[in-house]
């Protein structure tokens, strides 16, 4: 989260096991032009993640209330997902427990409804939640630990829209290159703040010429830069 607006970031990859990997997007976008801009990042088990998304968009096509097209805040859109999350733990919950698997789906959500900044909050597995602030600009769910690091030395509230959504991709990279859990298609949005409308939205497949390229000068800058580093004096104690 930015001070000029949000990006958000996904793989696609899921797997069951090491021989069973299938791709699916995990990027879902709840867009009103001139009032909101929701969108909703999955992780976890795909069948509860796809479960609850349903849900959200049956309530908002059957006009129920209350719904993400007539939550008044972000928060609300949270404690609508979060309630969503919490329906299909009930219906789901006991048969997965039957076979040793618990409901494990978590979400990041963030956006803009007119009447408030932009917001950005991690909902867990257990429909709690927390939101972004001013020390920690961003949030990450599913396989975080790889693309950390170069996240934190990169973004700050200041940081613009293009470098952020440099910074993420060269994340999903090294994170790609460590984990084989995570894969492309990469998907990519930029919100840019008080605009009410995604202006700028990417999916990135296998073999994209600016991704290989980004990832190429990355990894030849860090090892460039690791040669210049001073030598280790021994003798000095």
């Amino acid at each position: 989260m930015l001070d000029s607006g949000l990006i958000f970031a996904s793989d696609s990859r899921t797997h069951a096991g090491v021989d069973n990997f299938a791709s699916f997007c995990k990027m879902s976008l709840f867009e009103r032009a001139g009032d909101r801009v929701i969108v909703l990042l999955s992780s976890g088990n795909l069948a509860g993640t796809q479960a609850v998304i349903s849900l959200l968009k049956q309530r908002g096509a059957k006009d129920c209330t209350p719904n993400l097209w007539s939550a008044e805040s972000m928060f609300d859109a949270a404690l609508l997902v979060s309630d969503a999350m919490r329906d299909v733990d009930r219906r789901d919950g006991q048969h997965l427990a039957d076979s040793d698997v618990g409901f494990n789906a978590s979400f990041i959500l963030g956006g803009q409804i007119t009447g408030e900044p932009p917001r950005l909050f991690r909902i867990y597995a257990e429909g709690n939640f927390i939101e972004a602030g001013q020390e920690t600009p961003y949030l990450q769910t599913g396989e975080t630990k790889y693309g950390k690091p170069i996240i934190d030395w990169v973004i700050t509230r200041s940081t613009s829209l293009n470098d952020a959504a440099k910074c993420v991709l060269v994340s999903f990279d090294s994170t790609m290159r460590s984990n084989l859990s995570v894969g492309m298609p990469i998907d990519l949005l930029c919100y840019k703040r008080d605009s009410f409308e995604v202006g700028m939205q990417r999916r990135f497949d296998v073999g994209n010429a600016y991704f290989a390229d980004l990832g190429r000068q990355w990894s030849e800058g860090t090892r460039e830069v690791f040669r210049q580093l001073p030598s280790l004096d021994w003798a000095v104690p």
